[in-house]
């Protein structure tokens, strides 16, 4: 329940504030640079440390890999057949390929299914979403956001991406089975704490209640693939082809029907990628998430 309030506190705050005279809406710039220099690296060093690889990672860590690779091949066919820009495209990918499987994941799956439930969740969150987050989708960010592509500077800005140094550092620890020590960690799990807040504030300077904007449709069909046909491809592969059938399999399809990825809407912003429209996609994607989300737990009941 405080995740809940947090988010919908600070995106409240956001949308009041980008309406006061001499309020620097601006700050938002800033605010993006912090959640992606220092909130997501301290998360990184925190958690991946403590994941227990195992034969049992497959189909979470999955979930989030076809998650993402499906909204690269959707929206890539769809952008090349109707002329859209390669802005356009980029934000497609990045914001429905990726779920919010941690700061909304996290409470919904302990309130359903408990703590482990909870171990599940940060199985898809962490080898799978933020994984992604740190390489192939700072690679899109970086390929979509030009005209044309330079490879050297790509690998340079995946090479000194801070949260994928981050992320390498904290893999090598795994391997080794070390951990830092309890100050370290208590600093980094707080560092991390202040994403959601300043992300979700962040997200409410920048939305925009246009109902003449441009981006409407383009929200339905973002919106469209991450919480209807993402869980329903999981559940088709996972339940029906695969016959699998578990609790574990359940969370994993709860957690790739979560709203779009609060880090992944400013990673997209941040590059230009329709900064409006990554907004709109946390924004709306949120609220409409708790309806689409009750529909499926529900269908997983059956």
């Amino acid at each position: 329940m405080y995740n809940f309030i947090i988010i919908f506190f600070f995106l409240i705050l956001g949308l009041i504030l980008q309406n006061v005279k001499g309020f620097p809406v601006s700050i938002y710039k800033f605010l993006n640079k912090v959640v992606i220099y220092f909130c997501l690296p301290a998360i990184a060093l925190y958690y991946i440390p403590k994941i227990e690889v195992s034969k049992d990672l497959l189909f979470p860590i999955g979930a989030a890999w076809i998650t993402f690779g499906g909204s690269y091949l959707v929206f890539t066919f769809l952008g090349k057949k109707f002329g859209w820009s390669r802005k356009l495209i980029g934000c497609l990918i990045i914001t429905a390929g990726l779920g919010n499987t941690s700061f909304l994941g996290y409470p919904i799956i302990e309130a359903l299914y408990g703590t482990d439930g909870l171990k599940t969740a940060i199985l898809v969150d962490q080898p799978g979403s933020f994984v992604i987050l740190s390489t192939f989708a700072i690679l899109i960010a970086a390929v979509y956001s030009r005209g044309k592509p330079n490879g050297i500077q790509i690998i340079k800005k995946i090479a000194f991406f801070p949260p994928f140094i981050a992320f390498i550092i904290a893999c090598g620890m795994n391997f080794l089975n070390y951990d830092f020590d309890a100050y370290l960690q208590f600093f980094f799990q707080k560092a991390g704490s202040l994403m959601t807040p300043l992300a979700m504030f962040s997200v409410g300077l920048q939305l925009q209640f246009d109902s003449k904007s441009q981006h409407w449709r383009f929200l339905g069909l973002g919106l469209l693939y991450k919480l209807v046909l993402t869980p329903a491809f999981i559940y088709l592969l996972y339940v029906v082809i695969l016959q699998q059938d578990s609790k574990a399999i359940e969370v994993t399809i709860m957690e790739s029907a979560m709203a779009p990825m609060i880090t992944a809407s400013i990673l997209a912003s941040s590059h230009g990628l329709k900064p409006k429209l990554s907004s709109m996609m946390i924004g709306y994607g949120i609220p409409i998430s708790f309806i689409t989300l009750t529909i499926w737990y529900f269908i997983l009941q059956i």
